[in-house]
């Protein structure tokens, strides 16, 4: 018998990893200066790779059912690191479209596919606790850029572009291959020891699947689309205030550049801890009242943060939202485990994750369009507020739902206890 914390650190071994893709902007500037190409040149590979992570998901999420998550980690780290390898050859030879095809395509297939692979075995490990399964995962995600911008940039300097291609490709190689070698789901009706007796103790709560099914099958139901507005909704705006963190931070208290360059690189520790945080918080409070809160909160901060011209109150709120934005990509895979069950949760996560694909070429685009199109960021912020009070209604629409499916649960479960006593 494995054990169930070991294999969540194999899991944050294959996020960490990936997750460095949120560090993208260290390569942007020199390979602009190297080869002459422009902004949106440059950044078109990071964008193509969150197309196709989104895109690769909802495609290798029934590989993962299928194969397994050692096998589909494995697929990951090959897709990842090769990609990286061949953008590293598109870096010397000075070829974008190798850049492209490398980092982009073959490395946005290995970032879906090393995103939902250990996601539904986590689950299976940890019935008492869902959200703390997932976020455990999902938070590598968000800590790796942390880990990764530093060290890239150091490399840069040290060896060249097309070099530190190579040598991150090589340490992702060995990590997510010795982390895949770990995953592997439990035994069936696997429980930790002691849980079921707890259960009936009424000390702990089992984990409820609301409406167990396929994967096809959730894609044909309403609270399916809700969870894709939602995420689409959350990962949008929060790109958006990603992309122009530094300039509105200039703008509207007056900081310095490089004062505003040190709150972009706390971004990514209140991205990772968010993720943590809120999906194990919602253990307690429930996926559905967990994204109520998500969004009502971020109508608030959206809304206040252009006026807060005082530093330290625009850095709280500015990494809440973090936190939320964040917190919204961990508790979603327990959100969907009570939803529609763990049997093809890969899958289903996979196809919600389209959201993400989407979200990746609108946000930092419309922040740009709203920018230009008001003259301020202020405005651009108070629109996307505007905008989060339909995730807020979709996600009270959730909770209605799931509030109901359990009273008819109870009610079921209530008449097959009085039929049995009689």
């Amino acid at each position: 018998m494995k054990n169930r914390w070991l294999i969540a650190t194999a899991a944050v071994g294959i996020h960490i990893c990936i997750g460095s893709a949120y560090a993208w902007s260290v390569f942007s500037k020199p390979l602009q200066d190297a080869f002459g190409w422009n902004l949106k040149e440059a950044n078109f590979s990071f964008g193509l790779a969150i197309l196709f992570l989104g895109l690769s998901a909802a495609v290798m999420g029934h590989f993962v059912e299928k194969r397994g998550p050692r096998i589909s980690g494995m697929v990951s780290a090959l897709c990842w690191c090769g990609g990286l390898a061949l953008a590293g050859l598109g870096a010397k030879l000075g070829n974008i479209w190798l850049l492209y095809l490398g980092y982009g395509v073959l490395g946005g297939i290995g970032l879906g596919t090393g995103y939902v692979a250990p996601v539904s075995t986590l689950m299976k490990w940890f019935p008492d606790r869902r959200g703390l399964a997932t976020g455990m995962a999902i938070m590598g995600f968000g800590f790796a850029s942390m880990i990764a911008g530093p060290l890239m940039a150091e490399l840069i300097i040290l060896f060249g572009i097309a070099e530190t291609f190579w040598i991150m490709a090589a340490i992702y190689f060995v990590v997510m291959m010795a982390s895949a070698q770990y995953l592997e789901p439990p035994a069936k009706d696997w429980a930790p020891a002691g849980f079921h007796e707890m259960v009936a103790a009424g000390k702990k709560k089992a984990a409820i699947d609301l409406m167990p099914m396929t994967a096809n099958e959730a894609v044909k139901t309403r609270p399916f689309y809700g969870l894709w507005v939602m995420m689409f909704i959350n990962i949008t705006c929060g790109i958006a205030v990603i992309s122009v963190a530094s300039p509105l931070a200039q703008e509207v208290t007056g900081m310095s550049a490089i004062a505003a360059g040190a709150i972009v690189g706390l971004i990514g520790l209140f991205n990772g801890v968010g993720r943590i945080a809120w999906a194990s918080a919602s253990d307690w409070l429930t996926r559905p009242t967990t994204y109520i809160i998500f969004f009502a909160l971020q109508i608030f901060a959206f809304f206040v943060l252009p006026s807060l011209t005082d530093v330290l109150l625009f850095q709280i709120v500015l990494y809440a939202i973090m936190t939320c934005y964040g917190g919204g990509f961990a508790t979603l895979p327990a959100y969907i485990g009570d939803l529609f069950g763990t049997k093809q949760v890969s899958a289903i996560h996979g196809y919600v994750l389209t959201a993400w694909a989407l979200a990746g070429m609108v946000g930092s685009t419309a922040a740009s369009i709203l920018r230009d199109a008001t003259g301020s960021y202020s405005m651009m912020m108070k629109v996307f507020a505007g905008v989060f009070i339909l995730a807020l209604l979709v996600s009270i629409a959730m909770k209605v739902f799931v509030s109901r499916k359990l009273a008819e649960r109870q009610l079921r479960l209530d008449g097959s206890a009085q039929i049995a006593t009689s």
